[in-house]
């Protein structure tokens, strides 16, 4: 496993030969079973692998958010050798934004709704970063969580914009044993504040529960949600969307597809969750 912080040899490995397919993960490390799962479809579908490890300062609006965030490097790249990923890169700051760095990407209405009202500049951050990547390693594929709903659609919609040469590979999120999405951020997490973040999952499952049963209302299954998180003392209910799964907007009556999203704070971690669900 070659394992990189320098471009010119990232690009020398990428490049050396041209009939070989890369499938690219990109992740900002504290590396957990959903970042494996995207390495082993990456690795089904790609001749090889790269995995890129970086925290990427310009995302996070919350500078606490960004001392809290789990950095465990070493550990990771142990996970990623038992995975037989083939490259790694480990850019620092400096490598991925210069002195007198000045060139960012907006993808304006996805970076204007859900988390895009409750974090500013958070999508900006993520479309710059991630912009970055592409050019400099160019796979031909790269995986990403459907956990980030509204980030895989950002991230699709900047690449037709762009006209990036790659395909976007969207997986399905990976679970706990009780419903709650898997993120680095769990880790965060007291054990009483692990026990009450399954409430994310919970309201989930009663949504899907209602609009089985031919609720379709929206405002009707969100207070449903509400009414469950609520029943949780440590959860403060960040949003509740129910909009369409193609540009994000609200609905009122669910006919077809719809993408059912929330963001909760737990204690003072910030999860996120959804499901995408149809009648």
């Amino acid at each position: 496993m070659i394992v990189t912080s320098d471009i010119s040899e990232l690009r020398a490995y990428r490049w050396q030969d041209r009939s070989v397919a890369w499938g690219l993960v990109p992740t900002m490390g504290a590396l957990h079973l959903g970042h494996i799962s995207l390495i082993e479809q990456a690795k089904k579908e790609n001749d090889r692998v790269a995995v890129s490890i970086f925290v990427n300062p310009i995302q996070f609006n919350n500078p606490k958010d960004l001392e809290t965030y789990p950095v465990t490097l070493e550990e990771d790249l142990k996970i990623l050798k038992k995975q037989g990923v083939d490259l790694v890169w480990t850019p620092t700051i400096e490598d991925i934004y210069p002195e007198n760095y000045q060139t960012y990407v907006q993808v304006e209405e996805f970076s204007n709704q859900l988390e895009g009202r409750s974090r500013p500049g958070h999508f900006k951050g993520v479309a710059t970063v991630v912009a970055i990547l592409f050019n400099a390693f160019q796979p031909n594929r790269a995986y990403f969580g459907q956990k980030d709903a509204q980030q895989l659609l950002l991230i699709k919609q900047m690449v037709r914009d762009l006209k990036f040469y790659l395909e976007i590979i969207s997986c399905a999120t990976v679970r706990e044993n009780d419903g709650l999405a898997i993120s680095s951020r769990n880790k965060n997490l007291s054990k009483q504040g692990r026990k009450q973040a399954v409430c994310l999952y919970q309201a989930l499952a009663a949504a899907n529960e209602a609009i089985s049963n031919g609720n379709i209302k929206a405002e009707s299954i969100k207070t449903q949600m509400k009414s469950i998180i609520d029943e949780y003392h440590l959860a403060k209910i960040d949003y509740m969307s129910i909009a369409n799964p193609t540009n994000l907007k609200e609905v009122e009556i669910i006919n077809g597809q719809v993408l059912i999203s929330l963001a909760v704070f737990v204690e003072d971690v910030r999860l996120i969750d959804n499901m995408t669900m149809e009648v």
